[in-house]
Parts: C-alpha cells; sequence; structure tokens
C-alpha cells in the first residue's frame, strides 16, 4: 500500500513538473523559432528598411488570424493595447501553416525574413479583407510583414 501511494505522489510530482514546461514550449507551426534574439515589432515598423531582407524574431499577441485559410497572423507588442497597437503581418506559404482562429489573444514568436509587401499581395490582401466583410483602410493592408518559416503559439 505504502509503494501505491508512493507512486502515486512520485507520478502527481513528474506530472507536476513536466505540464509548466510543455505548456511554456507553446505549440509549433511549421519550423518553430530558432532565433534567441527578438527585435521588436515596434522597431521593425519604426526603420522597416533597416531590415528588410534580413531574418527576424518577434514576440507579441496574436490580435487576429486569417479566417479563410490561416495562413497569416497580425501580432501586436506583448504590453500595447491590440485595439490602437499597429501589428505586424506573420505571412506564411499557403496551406504549408496554418494557424488556428483560437491563437486570438495568445502569445506567439515568429521567425522569417523581414520583407516588402509586393503590389500583387497587396491586393491580395486587400481583396481577403472584402471577402471578410472588413472595412479597407489605409493601415489594414500591410506594407511590410514577415515572411515565416516557423511560429510558436503559448
Amino acid at each position: 500500500m505504502k509503494r501505491a501511494i508512493l507512486g502515486i505522489l512520485v507520478a502527481v510530482a513528474v506530472v507536476a513538473t513536466v505540464l509548466p514546461i510543455a505548456a511554456q514550449q507553446g505549440t509549433k507551426y511549421g519550423t518553430g523559432v530558432a532565433l534567441k534574439a527578438v527585435t521588436p515589432i515596434d522597431k521593425l515598423l519604426a526603420d522597416p528598411k533597416a531590415y528588410v531582407g534580413k531574418t527576424v524574431r518577434v514576440n507579441g499577441v496574436v490580435k487576429d488570424v486569417c479566417t479563410m485559410a490561416g495562413c497569416w497572423m497580425e501580432l501586436v507588442p506583448d504590453q500595447a493595447d491590440p485595439k490602437t497597437a499597429k501589428p505586424i503581418r506573420i505571412k506564411v506559404e499557403d496551406g504549408v501553416i496554418v494557424f488556428p482562429q483560437e491563437a486570438k489573444g495568445k502569445k506567439a514568436s515568429a521567425e522569417g525574413v523581414f520583407e516588402q509587401v509586393s503590389g500583387e499581395m497587396a491586393k491580395e490582401y486587400a481583396a481577403d479583407l472584402k471577402k471578410e466583410g472588413k472595412a479597407e483602410t489605409k493601415d489594414a493592408v500591410p506594407t511590410y510583414q514577415v515572411k515565416a518559416t516557423g511560429a510558436v503559439i503559448y
């Protein structure tokens, strides 16, 4: 009987130790994130031309996710007001990585090449806004994005 109780206590201790670590690691999408250095979203958006073509890692809170295919998500800085903060778009290859709608409001990290949005991509984003019934405003279509190879949602 003592061995059974001891075995249960050991199992509970292992689960109590492993679960927080698993939760901290989050759910990996694509290749996940490998860079240790994080580039703040505000810094990217303040001087975007300095980062074009560079591989960056950004951390933030998921403000929005593509409702049609989960092919992009928008992150805002952790401490920012999501209603007023300017987001950075995290774009992934269609069908290769799919971000879930449940990610909204969760913390996330993403890694990829920072790029300027091309004319065709901007048109596609504007068409997506129209399909989703969202109003197109000057700031609704991003001019820069992270073309991500991976992300982690916590």
